[in-house]
């Protein structure tokens, strides 16, 4: 995956608090997130969320004014390519401007959501956040939050493979969820668990609207054409967090009765549909067997 190398970035849809501490260690609830699962089903087996390996934050000083770093650094495509800081800016800036006329195209105004950089802990409309939880959606402020640890720990603590799109992918699965939220899906979700719950047909759909994004990517101006090495390391990350085999690898035995995200195929499949198809009306996870 490469950006172009002179298409502009605008830092100012991310906002960069790492190194940055906060008081507190209750965890954020937000409207969804890859890492949640991660975390829930750690704690469900005794473990403490901050000796998650590549999760766990701590410390940090000051970095000086917020964002400065990306303002100075995160200018064009070109620094897309090289930091992976500024990835997640034209990850972010891609994934706006593919939403910002296709949801006002389908009847529903579409509203900019910051993203946050954070490391360890931080302050959310939903709560105190430790990295533990992972990326996450809060729909109280609209924002995203991601430490770029998460990523270490996709590989290191859930087998991933990794890759630049494998970072695309986690990030346009949490716009899925401001999307949702914006539609008015979001209320949907009841804390139900199992493989028919609305709270597993909600992320099934944000895996979904991240595949309708990664369709339209290349031609929204900030992405060269996808290969198939990229869509393949989307499709690496959605199986790796799968309920199943998240359950699999952390327990030893797999409980459907459990599920929260949905299991590894059908995280698999939802974002292949949303790629293949490319439009919002693909997306009804309520409407079919998810």
């Amino acid at each position: 995956m490469t950006f172009k190398r002179d298409v502009p970035l605008d830092p100012g849809q991310v906002r960069d608090v790492r190194g940055r501490t906060v008081g507190g260690r209750g965890l954020a609830v937000g409207g969804g997130g890859l890492g949640l699962v991660v975390l829930l089903v750690y704690v469900l087996l005794g473990g403490d969320p901050g000796a998650l390996s590549g999760l766990s934050g701590g410390g940090g000083v000051p970095i000086g004014p917020e964002n400065t770093t990306l303002i100075n650094e995160c200018r064009t495509g070109a620094d897309a390519n090289e930091r992976a800081d500024c990835r997640i800016v034209g990850y972010v800036n891609s994934i706006q401007a593919y939403w910002a006329e296709a949801l006002p195209a389908a009847g529903t105004p579409y509203r900019q959501a910051d993203t946050v950089l954070f490391t360890g802990q931080v302050s959310t409309g939903c709560g105190e956040a430790s990295s533990a939880v992972g990326p996450f959606y809060c729909p109280p402020d609209t924002s995203v939050y991601l430490d770029l640890d998460f990523f270490l720990a996709l590989q290191s603590q859930l087998g991933a493979r990794g890759g630049n799109f494998a970072e695309a992918y986690v990030v346009a699965h949490e716009y899925g969820h401001h999307v949702q939220d914006l539609l008015g899906i979001l209320t949907r979700q009841d804390g139900g668990t199992g493989p028919e719950s609305a709270s597993v047909r909600i992320e099934l759909m944000a895996d979904c609207l991240a595949g309708v994004w990664a369709d339209n990517a290349a031609r929204g101006g900030f992405l060269e054409p996808l290969t198939a090495d990229d869509i393949g390391d989307a499709l690496d990350a959605a199986s790796a967090v799968g309920d199943d085999r998240i359950q699999s690898r952390t327990q030893g035995r797999v409980s459907p009765e459990t599920w929260t995200h949905g299991s590894s195929e059908q995280r698999k499949a939802w974002f292949s549909t949303g790629y293949e198809q490319g439009t919002l009306d693909a997306c009804d996870t309520f409407a079919v067997a998810p």
